[in-house]
């Protein structure tokens, strides 16, 4: 054979390809075999070059509609998307991953030692069980311990033994499965049996682990702690002596009810929403996890309402000082120390428990509270109503020092509040800058606060004798508060009859307030004459 007749490819191992050529063949037919080869060649090529073409636009329109999407689409749809995405993923390569687990046991040990994370977590998944799509289900009644000893209970939906569910968090799937070991293969030689071992185990990709410690297992703990705060009954304790003693509080006030401007109301709120969220942040900046407000304004304003309404919105239980009980800084120091995280301190009528003088040493001789005496060393009697020779001796400045002093930081998510009905007559050290962070204002009743007095007192939203009533409450002779507006809502259950009482009660008022205004410039015409 010819040597012209192998050609031999280089760069590709191992191979050879041998052409033919053929001398009989004319030169035509060769070049035209060569020129149908480059015309083939050019045709993939531009094949390719098409291709390239065509995923480049893809993939830009696909960069287009997902920064659409995340500039239209709401949150919660996005999340839905990734949630199936999510699941997809899980079912379509389940068996090629490696799972962990996780064992959350309801007893630390052999004995009855509650683990905290098993109740969190079946209180939290009591919010993800569909009681429609599962054919066993287990109803308990859990016992919650609270801040001061006592209990609350709560009733949840539970899986039963084999149960399991599935719940998604930041897109990835978590599954969870009830297992009850024991029981019947317990004690039986001593004539009794062991109780069930209930375990609550926590199926995940391997991939995942990280997610599940560091995020999922806080999230459950804080949602736990939120519902525990939201079914349980707030309390308002009262300090007598050393110690609090609490009841039940079940004030129905609410920020929707009170009776305020709106603009100011939704301030407090975001506010608190803002005080919530900043646990690092106030680490970060060395200040206590605190909030003081200072409410003032006139008698009947509902500055007891703003407290109830708060706490009701934060779920926090209600401290309320009396300080007339408290003989020592060291006591007051004591029971501010007692105080749970997550509470709502509370002094009424600051103005009235220290007079201007009361940071300056007292005139009659008094025992020094220098730190080493206690209400140990004074007779019960004497420690909680001082006579006439044991002068109270708690100072303002003590109050103050524990309240954002040193000791302030003995507990965390606090709220303090002061009431007052006269703020000029405060001492200069409780209206210095950082001391209270809101001062509230709660004026006398405008025309949005009447709206929601309206509406909370007889379901009425407009009415025919609203604008006379909306001129006279804008009347700078009519100063009414909102209690007074709600004692003239009282008088009668028809809401005609009732607004007609309030109107006639405003008029009487702007007339009063005419004629004793015109009285005072005669008596002033005639001093000058």
């Amino acid at each position: 054979m010819n040597p012209r007749a192998l050609v031999h490819i280089r760069g590709v191992e191992h191979t050879r390809v041998r052409i033919a050529l053929m001398d009989n063949l004319p030169l035509t037919t060769m070049a035209g075999a060569a020129a149908s080869s480059l015309e083939g060649g050019g045709r993939v090529v531009d094949t390719y070059k098409k291709a390239l073409t065509t995923a480049a636009s893809v993939a830009a329109y696909a960069m287009l509609v997902r920064s659409m999407a995340r500039e239209l689409l709401p949150e919660e749809l996005r999340a839905a998307v990734r949630w199936g995405a999510a699941f997809v993923r899980a079912r379509l390569g389940a068996g090629d991953k490696e799972r962990h687990t996780i064992v959350i046991r309801r007893h630390l040990d052999a004995g009855y030692n509650e683990n905290h994370l098993f109740e969190a977590a079946r209180a939290y998944l009591a919010t993800k069980i569909d009681p429609t799509a599962m054919r066993r289900l287990c109803l308990a009644r859990t016992r919650y311990k609270e801040p001061d000893g006592s209990s609350s209970w709560s009733t949840l939906l539970c899986m039963d033994d084999g149960g399991s569910t599935t719940d998604t968090f930041d897109g990835v799937e978590f599954k969870w499965t009830s297992i009850e070991t024991g029981g019947d293969e317990g004690k039986k030689g001593k004539g009794h049996r062991a109780p069930p071992r209930e375990t609550l185990e926590l199926s995940f990709d391997a991939e995942h682990t990280e997610a599940a410690l560091e995020r999922y297992v806080p999230f459950i703990m804080s949602t736990a702690e939120q519902l525990q705060r939201r079914d349980r009954a707030l309390k308002i304790f009262m300090n007598e002596g050393r110690s609090w003693h609490g009841i039940n509080h079940h004030h129905p006030a609410t920020f929707d009810t009170l009776a305020m401007d709106p603009v100011l109301k939704q301030a407090v709120t975001d506010d608190l929403d803002r005080f919530l969220k900043r646990k690092e942040y106030y680490r970060r900046i060395g200040k206590a996890w605190k909030r003081g407000y200072l409410l003032f304004g006139p008698p009947g304003t509902g500055k007891s309402s703003l407290v109830a309404a708060m706490a009701n919105y934060l779920r926090f239980n209600l401290y309320d000082l009396d300080l007339s009980e408290v003989r020592l800084n060291s006591a007051l120091q004591r029971l501010l120390i007692a105080m749970p995280n997550k509470s709502i301190l509370v002094i009424e009528d600051i103005d009235c428990c220290f007079d201007a003088k009361s940071r300056e040493d007292r005139t009659m001789p008094v025992p020094a509270d220098d730190g080493s005496s206690s209400d140990d060393d004074v007779p019960e009697d004497m420690a909680h109503h001082p006579g006439p020779r044991q002068q109270q001796t708690i100072t303002l400045s003590g109050l103050l020092n524990l309240i954002d002093g040193l000791w302030s930081t003995s507990g965390e998510e606090r709220i303090i509040i002061f009431t007052t009905n006269y703020k000029d007559r405060l001492d200069p050290a409780l209206l210095r800058p950082g001391r209270m962070d809101m001062h509230i204002y709660m004026g006398h009743c405008c025309w949005e606060a009447f709206k929601t007095l309206a509406v909370n007192y007889h379901l009425v939203d407009d009415h025919a004798l609203f604008p006379e009533i909306q001129e006279l409450l804008a009347a700078v002779e009519v100063k009414v508060t909102p209690a007074e507006v709600s004692e003239m809502l009282l008088r009668s259950e028809d809401a005609d009859v009732a607004l007609r009482v309030l109107t006639e009660f405003l008029q009487d008022k702007r007339s009063k307030a005419r004629k004793e205004a015109t009285e005072i410039k005669i008596g002033v015409a005639e001093k000058a004459m």
